[in-house]
């Protein structure tokens, strides 16, 4: 199905370690496109989650004030729904889940796109070279996405420190 012209000066010790275009779509691309759209799910899935509780604690602690009175078992009762909703609160700022959600897909979606664009041989995959340029971009995208996760985890470092 792919027809490439192998650079002068690679010899065959080279040839029988190289991989082919098969064995990379489907041995890195399509294991990255998978490993990218479970993480976007599991992290939808926890912040919606997590939303969610944080919502319902915090429209229920109003509530429950009308009926407090003197109860001292409703009162402990608003005032763990208080812990909860702040708890819940700093969990989704320190794990950043919707970032990532959001950051995953997109990455997902984007490796989607340039695996169509070389296995149709549309632009920018319509020359002789189509495989290194579909690697290429690939790694350069893996490389990005994988330097940007590594900043936002150290940005809560950082603050921390200064605080």
């Amino acid at each position: 199905m792919f027809k490439f012209r192998l650079k002068v000066g690679i010899n065959r010790q080279d040839l029988s370690r190289m991989i082919s275009p098969e064995e990379y779509i489907e041995q890195r691309l399509n294991d990255q496109i998978g490993w990218y759209g479970r993480k976007s799910s599991t992290n939808q899935s926890w912040f919606k989650r997590l939303r969610f509780a944080e919502i319902v604690a915090a429209a229920t602690i109003p509530f429950l004030s009308g009926f407090a009175g003197d109860s001292l078992p409703m009162k402990i009762a608003i005032g763990a729904l208080g812990v909860i909703v702040a708890v819940i609160a700093s969990l989704l700022g320190l794990l950043h889940l919707q970032e990532h959600w959001i950051n995953y897909r997109a990455t997902a979606e984007v490796l989607k796109t340039e695996k169509f664009l070389f296995l149709t041989q549309t632009q920018p995959y319509d020359k002789e070279d189509a495989f290194h340029l579909l690697v290429q971009r690939v790694e350069a995208l893996l490389s990005k996405e994988n330097t940007q996760w590594t900043q936002s985890m150290m940005k809560p470092a950082k603050e921390q420190n200064h605080a």
